[in-house]
Parts: structure tokens; sequence; C-alpha cells
């Protein structure tokens, strides 16, 4: 079943037959579908009078429609949400494109957000569309340590690292009246009053308890709490990568700049794209054209999965692409990058807490 305008559309097996056979026959090639190609197709022998009554059925029904240019037909957005929630079954994924995953996530990574990173454009890659990778929730993690390493005589590099493997740092200056024993002695004072809280905890007694008692070994502790402020808020924030951003190029509508403007103005606000993914869901979510509210994707689609990560928390994945999608190669690609991410993560985690 799905919908159109409120109401249920039930479909043959016939019809289903014939919706899939447009949908994978358009995607694949971009040329609006006939009944005569789509005889060739059917795993049955249907004849083309036949199907051209049962196109012209789902056409009523407005799962296909007819362009200017062609006598053939091509899936609607109702096309497309119903092939995707009933008729879409994910491709395997090919052995050259799991051996190039596992080969690019194989690498040396000294911090979280260079695996999450480079998952963008690994996903990117793979898909020829645009990809976006968000890391693990962070509202759970905690401070496990806190450094000052002096990088000259006025100079100091600030290091914030959580038990989630994050590591932090800032660079800023000193003034030259304070000696390496007073940071010392604020280095003792934050690991002892703020190791084991969660970032939140932390950020809130920044701004109670803590400056008063870093007031006993800095005469002006502002310009330190405003770093260290910093330091914990990047470690905090949520965090979007993204990776293909030209390849939005390929599918933009001919001659519409204005429009590809407001994409990639809209790619580059982490809070209106956040706005777009939505929040996680314990599977793999397919939004199609006007389903999404932002004007600027109605010729797009979205795919979106979380991944796992244990007690570290769930992340997510989303590939970004035309509305013309191969759904089930895409899906499939979707589905097995997000569980080979997921162990590398484990195991990133694992050797950390060793």
């Amino acid at each position: 079943m799905s919908a159109k305008k409120g109401v249920i559309v039930m479909l043959s097996e016939r019809q289903m037959m014939i919706l899939r056979a447009v949908v994978r026959d358009f995607t694949n090639s971009g040329v609006p579908v006939g009944s005569k190609a789509l005889a060739k197709q059917l795993p049955i022998h249907v004849s083309s009078a036949t199907i051209r009554n049962e196109m012209a059925a789902l056409e009523e029904q407005g799962l296909i429609r007819k362009t200017h240019s062609s006598s053939g037909r091509i899936p609607s957005v109702e096309g497309y949400r119903y092939y995707v929630d009933h008729l879409v079954k994910p491709d395997p994924l090919r052995p050259n494109d799991l051996n190039m995953i596992q080969s690019a996530l194989g690498g040396d990574f000294h911090k979280i957000d260079e695996i999450i990173s480079q998952s963008a454009t690994i996903l990117s890659n793979l898909t020829s569309y645009t990809a976006f990778t968000l890391k693990p929730e962070l509202k759970d993690s905690r401070l496990s340590g806190f450094r000052l390493v002096p990088l000259g005589r006025r100079q100091v590099m600030a290091i914030l690292v959580t038990d989630s493997g994050d590591v932090e740092n800032q660079t800023f200056d000193v003034n030259e009246t304070v000696t390496g024993e007073q940071l010392e002695a604020v280095v003792r004072l934050i690991n002892d009053q703020l190791v084991g809280l969660t970032l939140p905890e932390v950020l809130k007694k920044l701004q109670t308890d803590i400056p008063v008692k870093i007031a006993s070994y800095l005469q002006s502790p502002e310009g330190f709490l405003d770093i260290f402020g910093n330091v914990l808020t990047k470690a905090a924030q949520e965090r979007f990568y993204v990776g293909g951003r030209l390849n939005l190029l390929n599918f933009a509508e001919d001659g519409d700049v204005d429009s590809l403007k407001s994409l990639y103005s809209l790619i580059d606000k982490t809070d209106d794209i956040a706005d777009v993914l939505g929040q996680p869901r314990d599977n793999i979510s397919v939004q199609i054209g006007n389903e999404m509210t932002n004007d600027a994707l109605r010729h797009y689609s979205l795919i979106t999965a979380t991944y796992d990560v244990d007690q570290h928390g769930q992340g997510m994945i989303a590939i970004l692409g035309p509305t013309r999608m191969p759904y089930s190669r895409m899906i499939g690609i979707v589905g097995a990058f997000r569980e080979e991410l997921a162990k590398k993560l484990l195991d990133y985690y694992r050797y950390y807490d060793e």
C-alpha cells in the first residue's frame, strides 16, 4: 500500500512488477520507459497492450507520469516512495567496493574526527553523490584528562581528552608573568575537580566555582577560562563532515544557478543540514524530493542510516543525490558502509581503552 493525497493505493502483482521495472530501468538509463521495453524486461510474458493498460492504471494512481519529450513514462515522487517502501531489495555490496572501504578505513588514525571525515570522502567516492557523516553523540562523553604543553617562552598548547577518544587542542599566549608552577597548579586543579564529569557538567562548572579557584593561581584567569571553554565546546559539539560537494554539479537542473547556490548554502550551514538529516533512527531512511521541507532539495533524495558504537554512542551517515538514483544499489552501499564504519570505530575505541 502507498498513499496519494491521503488515498490508500493497492496494486496487483503485475502492477508492482511493472512499477519495479519502470523505476529500475529509468534510474539506470535516465530514459523514459515505454511498453515495448518493459515487455522485454518482465520475467513473465505480457503483451504490450496489457502493459499499456497497466501503465495507464499506474499513471491514474499517480505513481508514474508522462514527460513532454517522450511517449514513455517515468516514476513520480509517489512512485519512488511506493518502490522504496514495498518493492526495493538492497543490492549486495560488490567485492571491489568492500575492498575499497576496508582499505580506506584500514589506515592509522589518531582522532575519531579523522575517521569520520575520511568516511565522508569514501562514501562520496563509492556513490558519486554528496555524503555526510556525523560522529557518535558526545553528550555522555566525560573529560578524562587535561594538559598544558609549553611551546615556547609565552606560548602554550591546551590539550583536552575525553573518554570516547576525542582529543582537542588549541594554542594560546600566556602573560610573561605567569610561571610554569602556576600553570601546573591550574592543570592539577582542572584534573582534580573536573575529570570524570560529563562535558555539559564541566561547562557548567566553568561558569560557577572553577573561576574562583583558578583565581588563586592566576591574577587574570579569564583568558585561560576562555581558551579552556573553547576547547571543551569543540569537543562537545556535533560535527558533520561533507564529502563530494562538487558531485552535486552533475545533477543540477540545467541553468538553474540559483537553486545550486541555495543547495551549497544549505550544505555549508551545520544547523540547517542537521535539520534536514533529522534525528537518528535505528534503520535506513529514505526521503524523496518534496518530502523534505527545504525547497532546495525538491529534485534530490536523501538516504540516511545510523551506526552504533556500543556505549560510545550512535552516529549517522547519509548520501544526497538525484531522485533518479538506483535505490537498490545505494541502500545496499549505505547499509554495508555503516557496518564497516562501526567495526572500525569499535577497533579504535578498543585500542584507546587499553
